[in-house]
């Protein structure tokens, strides 16, 4: 196995998420006097945000309207910019930057993907200051490409950036079943999906990933 590529999602992945994601998604939709709950939330967990409020609005019986998206994500991303920025429970998921690490001195270099926008995966990334470390090579936000998950758009310009040619040499984590799938329609060499965020075991499984890991600190050992 030649690994040359390591794309991992970001909130509940590499990010500590302890539904504040989900809850940043249902106050968007408070403003806007729609209830929406967790269980409502985390399903579309993972996809480009505008989609997931198309995706809730339908199931709320709504026609999706576009200034109506717009707004609930404005109100979405602020929420979450200065969550990201500000908030002392920001930390990264533990043995993230081990991982990272370990990685890049196998020469596997390190690159995150999102549903979030630029906007906000930049908030976390310079929060922490993985770039600045060397720990990530290179991030990217679902609103920079044409179609987030589970389209492959995000993981091509990755691999484009990163002159990586076949998708057989890049492994993706993530702990949603859209990430699984984005991994999936890739063709990635691994799929891997962690329990750490909103999804359970069962649902992960159903998505069938290569492994599912409790803890980050396992993927050096499945790449051997």
């Amino acid at each position: 196995m030649s690994i040359k590529l390591a794309v991992f999602d970001m909130a509940g992945t590499t990010v500590m998420d302890r539904s504040n994601v989900a809850l940043a998604f249902i106050n968007a939709f408070a403003k806007q006097e729609l209830d929406i709950t967790e269980a409502d939330a985390n399903p579309l967990m993972g996809y480009h945000k505008p989609l997931a409020i198309q995706l809730m609005l339908e199931k709320l019986g709504m026609e999706p309207d576009a200034g109506l998206i717009e707004e609930i994500h404005a109100d979405f991303e602020e929420e979450m910019v200065d969550f990201y920025e500000y908030d002392p429970v920001v930390k990264p998921m533990p043995d993230a930057e081990e991982v990272f690490l370990q990685l890049k001195e196998k020469g596997i270099r390190i690159a995150l993907n999102t549903g979030f926008s630029k906007r906000i995966a930049e908030t976390i990334v310079h929060r922490f200051q993985w770039k600045e470390k060397g720990l990530v090579d290179d991030f990217i936000g679902s609103n920079e490409v044409a179609m987030g998950r589970p389209y492959t758009y995000m993981i091509s310009e990755l691999m484009k950036r990163a002159e990586v040619e076949e998708a057989k040499d890049v492994i993706k984590i993530g702990d949603t079943p859209v990430d699984i799938e984005e991994g999936r329609n890739a063709g990635c060499h691994l799929v891997i999906a962690m329990t750490t965020g909103a999804t359970s075991r069962d649902v992960l499984e159903a998505a069938q990933p290569d492994h599912i890991l409790n803890q980050l600190s396992d993927i050096p050992a499945i790449l051997q």
